[in-house]
Protein backbone atom coordinates (compact mmCIF):
# COMPACT_ATOMS: atom_id res chain seq x y z
CA UNK A 1 0.00 0.00 0.00
CA UNK A 2 1.46 3.62 -1.04
CA UNK A 3 2.15 5.78 2.08
CA UNK A 4 -0.66 9.13 2.07
CA UNK A 5 0.33 12.62 0.71
CA UNK A 6 -1.15 15.48 -0.11
CA UNK A 7 -3.05 16.25 -3.76
CA UNK A 8 -0.56 19.17 -5.25
CA UNK A 9 -3.46 20.70 -6.21
CA UNK A 10 -4.93 20.88 -2.97
CA UNK A 11 -1.38 22.09 -1.64
CA UNK A 12 -1.21 24.81 -4.01
CA UNK A 13 -4.88 26.17 -2.99
CA UNK A 14 -5.05 26.18 0.61
CA UNK A 15 -2.52 26.27 3.92
CA UNK A 16 -1.79 24.43 6.42
CA UNK A 17 -3.93 24.63 9.88
CA UNK A 18 -3.11 21.74 12.12
CA UNK A 19 -3.30 18.04 12.05
CA UNK A 20 -6.28 16.22 13.54
CA UNK A 21 -6.30 12.71 14.74
CA UNK A 22 -7.41 11.57 11.44
CA UNK A 23 -7.57 14.91 9.00
CA UNK A 24 -4.95 17.67 7.86
CA UNK A 25 -7.14 20.84 8.23
CA UNK A 26 -5.98 23.48 5.50
CA UNK A 27 -7.19 27.22 4.70
CA UNK A 28 -8.50 27.41 1.03
CA UNK A 29 -6.37 30.61 -0.13
CA UNK A 30 -9.82 32.41 -0.94
CA UNK A 31 -10.59 35.25 1.33
CA UNK A 32 -13.75 35.35 -0.10
CA UNK A 33 -15.12 33.14 2.53
CA UNK A 34 -13.72 31.53 5.76
CA UNK A 35 -12.84 28.34 3.96
CA UNK A 36 -11.61 24.57 5.60
CA UNK A 37 -10.36 22.01 3.86
CA UNK A 38 -10.03 18.90 6.16
CA UNK A 39 -8.29 15.98 4.00
CA UNK A 40 -8.15 12.67 5.78
CA UNK A 41 -4.63 11.28 6.11
CA UNK A 42 -5.58 7.79 4.65
CA UNK A 43 -3.76 6.32 1.61
CA UNK A 44 -5.95 6.15 -1.35
CA UNK A 45 -8.99 7.44 0.23
CA UNK A 46 -10.99 8.89 -2.48
CA UNK A 47 -14.67 8.48 -1.26
CA UNK A 48 -16.12 8.97 2.63
CA UNK A 49 -17.29 4.66 2.30
CA UNK A 50 -12.91 3.90 1.91
CA UNK A 51 -13.04 4.84 5.35
CA UNK A 52 -13.40 2.35 8.17
CA UNK A 53 -16.17 3.01 10.26
CA UNK A 54 -13.91 4.38 13.51
CA UNK A 55 -12.81 6.54 10.83
CA UNK A 56 -15.60 8.12 9.66
CA UNK A 57 -16.68 8.52 12.56
CA UNK A 58 -13.72 10.30 13.60
CA UNK A 59 -14.53 12.26 10.31
CA UNK A 60 -17.58 13.58 11.83
CA UNK A 61 -16.02 14.47 14.57
CA UNK A 62 -13.43 16.62 13.36
CA UNK A 63 -15.77 17.91 10.84
CA UNK A 64 -17.85 19.37 14.09
CA UNK A 65 -14.72 20.66 15.22
CA UNK A 66 -14.47 22.88 12.20
CA UNK A 67 -17.63 24.07 12.01
CA UNK A 68 -17.89 25.39 15.46
CA UNK A 69 -14.56 26.56 14.92
CA UNK A 70 -15.64 28.52 12.00
CA UNK A 71 -19.04 29.31 13.56
CA UNK A 72 -17.45 31.10 16.57
CA UNK A 73 -14.98 32.80 15.14
CA UNK A 74 -16.70 34.31 11.97
CA UNK A 75 -20.59 33.99 12.71
CA UNK A 76 -21.84 33.09 9.29
CA UNK A 77 -25.34 32.56 8.46
CA UNK A 78 -24.77 29.21 7.31
CA UNK A 79 -21.99 26.53 7.51
CA UNK A 80 -21.86 24.35 3.98
CA UNK A 81 -20.24 20.97 4.12
CA UNK A 82 -19.21 19.45 1.18
CA UNK A 83 -17.18 16.46 -0.06
CA UNK A 84 -17.26 16.66 -4.11
CA UNK A 85 -13.83 15.28 -5.30
CA UNK A 86 -14.57 16.16 -8.46
CA UNK A 87 -11.66 17.86 -9.67
CA UNK A 88 -9.47 16.36 -7.01
CA UNK A 89 -9.63 12.50 -5.95
CA UNK A 90 -8.31 12.64 -3.47
CA UNK A 91 -11.11 12.26 0.22
CA UNK A 92 -11.27 15.81 1.53
CA UNK A 93 -14.42 17.77 3.07
CA UNK A 94 -15.14 21.12 2.52
CA UNK A 95 -16.58 23.45 5.50
CA UNK A 96 -17.58 26.73 4.13
CA UNK A 97 -18.70 29.69 6.52
CA UNK A 98 -21.61 31.35 4.39
CA UNK A 99 -23.16 34.91 4.92
CA UNK A 100 -26.14 36.14 3.20
CA UNK A 101 -24.36 39.18 1.71
CA UNK A 102 -21.48 37.17 0.48
CA UNK A 103 -20.00 37.13 -3.05
CA UNK A 104 -21.61 34.13 -4.25
CA UNK A 105 -25.36 33.59 -2.13
CA UNK A 106 -26.75 32.09 -1.80
CA UNK A 107 -25.46 30.05 -5.06
CA UNK A 108 -22.32 27.34 -3.87
CA UNK A 109 -18.97 28.87 -3.94
CA UNK A 110 -17.67 27.42 -6.90
CA UNK A 111 -17.71 29.32 -9.38
CA UNK A 112 -19.34 32.38 -8.35
CA UNK A 113 -16.21 34.73 -8.50
CA UNK A 114 -12.16 34.30 -8.97
CA UNK A 115 -10.51 33.46 -5.68
CA UNK A 116 -9.20 36.22 -3.56
CA UNK A 117 -5.87 35.73 -2.22
CA UNK A 118 -5.22 36.39 1.27
CA UNK A 119 -2.97 38.92 1.90
CA UNK A 120 0.20 37.32 3.33
CA UNK A 121 -0.25 38.80 6.78
CA UNK A 122 -4.03 38.55 6.86
CA UNK A 123 -3.00 35.03 5.86
CA UNK A 124 -0.74 34.30 9.10
CA UNK A 125 -3.57 35.71 11.45
CA UNK A 126 -6.73 33.51 9.70
CA UNK A 127 -3.92 30.58 10.45
CA UNK A 128 -3.38 31.27 14.31
CA UNK A 129 -6.57 31.79 14.66
CA UNK A 130 -8.26 28.92 13.45
CA UNK A 131 -4.99 26.46 14.68
CA UNK A 132 -6.12 27.88 18.42
CA UNK A 133 -9.77 27.64 18.12
CA UNK A 134 -9.00 24.06 16.27
CA UNK A 135 -6.46 22.92 19.29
Amino acid sequence: MSAWHLDPRLADDTAPVIDLKLCEVRLMDDANHPWLVLVPRVAGAVEILDLDDAQRAQLTREIDAAARALKALFKPHKLNVAALGNLVPQLHVHVIARYTDDIAWPRPVWGAANARAYAPEDLVERVGALRAALA
